[in-house]
């Protein structure tokens, strides 16, 4: 999990799962295959923490050393489960393998541990409750591989911690806002979420999207819900058509409904942002409903050829200018026979700007029979996040249009 080759997503599924226990997630660490470095981490969690959840590191290898840092965080010992070293032997042998010495390891079970069946790999989880440093404390062993771990924690873990944890409920209200900086937008709400301390609230920014996120606890979900409602009540009011979603939507599905609400069909041109807005569309199950199409007319020929845009237009104006904006617009909207047509022409960069037409300079145009609208907007940022901020633009666009 140091490694740039593989993603966490262990700790997204297990947070998501004690929140719904009423437990909230304070700590998450990552930590080397070293055990000097394990044993501090167990350490660490066991002082700060009450229920401590470790994933991976059980399997057969040098390696995996959770086992034997847990054990010596504990201060107790590890013994050998014949049951575990009998389910690992039939479990080669119905495969027609021959066991290697090493995987006997995975029958090592901390002392006082409850060993927790996998069904779908050698290493089983383990479950221990009891005193600690003059705490009591819940200490979960979990495989890694997402499959085993998802199952395991579905099948053995979750009733038993139900069991143990005083009844509460934790409920989060997400607010997504479109093409609002992250400050200003604090600068607004702060004033609101403030006054509510019982509430949690957490803002995430990314390319053209921003969320806020209100967490509260309630002895029921509804007594939570209503808490956290009453903050995000107050922000969306504030707020206004800024905020697209308050349920977890996309963007591109918001538009989609708003789309098929109208009854309504939408085609696009894309230059600077090569398809990326069509991607972002078609990502949604059903959008063949209201997505005809389109073209990436990245060279000034296909601009012409297939969206209608003068080629003395282009000379006159350049590629990237509010008239070719529009005429991508109107010319896909017309070659398609959509009810609404998109044009997005920029500079993504880095190479290819100059002082008049900078990298990051983009103009987005929405056609329909009540007329073009044409928005320019400079983004900063590397290629990517460039053709990110554009392509949310043109939705944002679409979905003001259609509201």
């Amino acid at each position: 999990m140091l490694t740039p080759y593989r993603m966490d997503t262990n700790s997204l599924y297990l947070t998501e799962q004690l929140n719904l226990l009423g437990v909230d997630v304070i700590f998450k660490s990552v930590v080397g295959d070293n055990r000097k470095l394990m044993v501090a981490a167990a350490e660490h969690a066991l002082f700060r923490s009450d229920i401590v959840v470790f994933s991976g590191g059980l399997g057969p290898t040098e390696d995996d050393l959770t086992r034997e840092a847990v054990a010596e965080a504990l201060g107790v010992n590890l013994r050998q489960d014949p049951e575990i070293v009998k389910h690992i032997e039939q479990r080669f042998a119905g495969r027609g393998w021959k066991m290697t010495t090493n995987n006997l390891k995975q029958a090592d079970v901390l002392e006082g541990a409850t060993v927790l069946p996998n069904a779908n790999g050698t290493a089983p989880g383990q479950w221990i409750s009891g005193e600690f440093d003059g705490r009591e404390h819940i200490i979960v062993l979990l495989p890694g591989p997402p499959h085993e771990m998802k199952a395991l924690f579905e099948g053995e873990v979750r009733e038993r911690l139900r069991a143990k944890v005083p009844t509460a409920h934790l409920f989060t209200r997400t607010l997504k806002i479109a093409m609002l900086g992250e400050s200003a937008v604090d600068a607004r709400v702060a004033p609101i979420y403030k006054r509510y301390t019982e509430v949690e609230t957490t803002i995430l920014a990314g390319a053209g999207e921003i969320e806020l996120h209100f967490k509260a606890r309630g002895m029921t979900i509804d007594e939570a819900q209503a808490r956290a409602d009453e903050v995000a009540d107050l922000v969306e009011d504030e707020l206004e058509d800024a905020v697209y979603s308050r349920n977890g939507e996309s963007l591109e599905q918001i538009v989609g409904y708003w789309l098929q609400m109208r009854n309504a069909t939408v085609a696009v041109a894309e230059s600077c942002t090569g398809g990326l807005l069509a991607e972002r569309i078609t990502s949604v199950s059903g959008s063949s409903r209201y997505f005809l199409g389109g073209a990436v007319v990245y060279s000034n020929q296909l601009k012409t050829e297939l969206a209608g845009v003068p080629a003395e237009m282009i000379h006159r104006h350049g590629a990237v200018s509010r008239e070719v904006a529009a005429a991508l617009a109107e010319g896909i909207r017309y070659r398609c026979e959509s009810t609404l047509g998109v044009g997005i022409t920029g500079v993504a960069g880095p190479s290819g700007g100059t002082p008049e037409k900078p990298v990051g300079l983009v103009y987005h145009a929405v056609a329909s029979d009540s007329g073009t609208e044409v928005v320019q907007r400079h983004f900063t940022g590397d290629r990517k996040r460039i053709r990110r901020f554009a392509s949310t633009m043109g939705f944002d666009m679409l979905r003001r249009k259609l509201m």
